[in-house]
């Protein structure tokens, strides 16, 4: 089921590019302030005022038809912008939705269900839980879409095409894929990562490899196992084909495996539960809403220390 929040403004806009200005507080009490857009997709952390205090946010939304994943069936039409205020002690109202006409960058996303903008709570992609991590004027663009592999993400025309159309000279598009590649041969996932690179240049794009976060499986020594670090059912060792493509390509490598890796195992068994559903849906793969914006900002982290132009898209560290 769709998570229960209320739509708080709802703007009747046809699909594109906006940017948002935002106030949040209360004139007479103590307020906790988040902001969400669309398929629950968070632009603003939750920020705590004081009575009396209001402060003013502006954020880039990217609008598609449809909102959220781009194939799934449950996605609805876009039929205008819906912002939905969220936290503890939600009180804010919106100033301004407008076009952005500038040719800012974009920073576009290429996926499976771990990536994307998620429906259904409380399933929740790292790539919905991004924005707040990025400068404010940078537009993210998610074509994730669930079950998704190399070679399907290209197969289908509303998925990587349409990542083409909207990619700039300049704009970085950020590639995982390896969940769904559980038959995939060698050969053929460094031929299909490699044609999305070269697609991707030949649009002007700066195509970014990112190896697939760990799934929570650990063996009887507390290891994770090779199935969680994405060696398929061929053998294939999927994080390390990207490590050679990317060297091969000159292409930046967000080892998202070995970043997630490490946090998972840091954490152990047991607590690694917050990170994914498995309370909830007995689900060791895709991740909880901590844990999307945990993975997120692994990415983030990643992203400053791989990519050389990183500075111009994030936020600063204390931001």
């Amino acid at each position: 089921m769709i998570d229960p929040l209320t739509v708080a403004h709802h703007h009747e806009v046809p699909p594109g590019n906006y940017n948002v200005t935002v106030e949040l507080g209360s004139p007479d009490r103590p307020a906790s302030t988040g902001v969400t857009v669309e398929a629950r997709r968070r632009m603003l952390a939750e920020t705590g005022t004081a009575a009396g205090q209001l402060v003013r946010r502006r954020f880039a939304v990217n609008l598609r038809d449809p909102k959220g994943q781009p194939v799934w069936e449950g996605s609805p039409p876009s039929t205008g912008l819906d912002l939905v205020f969220t936290g503890a002690a939600p009180h804010g109202r919106v100033i301004s939705v407008e076009p952005i006409t500038d040719g800012r960058p974009t920073l576009l996303l290429g996926g499976d269900s771990t990536v994307c903008d998620q429906h259904n709570h409380p399933f929740t992609g790292w790539g919905q839980m991004i924005p707040p991590y990025l400068r404010p004027e940078i537009v993210v663009a998610n074509y994730a879409d669930s079950g998704r592999g190399s070679r399907t993400f290209q197969e289908d025309p509303r998925l990587f095409q349409a990542v083409l159309a909207a990619t700039r000279p300049g704009d970085p598009v950020l590639l995982q894929f390896g969940h769904n590649d559980k038959t995939t041969t060698a050969a053929d996932y460094r031929a299909d990562l490699t044609t999305m690179i070269t697609a991707v240049r030949e649009r002007g794009g700066r195509p970014i490899l990112i190896s697939p976060p760990v799934r929570r499986e650990f063996d009887e020594q507390g290891r994770l196992t090779s199935y969680a670090r994405h060696v398929n059912s061929v053998g294939v060792d999927l994080p390390g084909q990207l490590r050679q493509i990317g060297a091969a390509e000159k292409v930046p490598l967000l080892d998202l495996t070995a970043a997630s890796a490490e946090l998972v195992t840091g954490l152990g068994p047991a607590a690694s539960t917050s990170i994914y559903l498995t309370a909830e849906c007995d689900d060791d793969t895709h991740f909880s809403e901590y844990g999307a914006d945990t993975v997120a900002r692994l990415v983030v982290e990643l992203f400053r220390s791989s990519f050389d132009d990183a500075a111009a898209f994030l936020a600063s560290p204390a931001g």
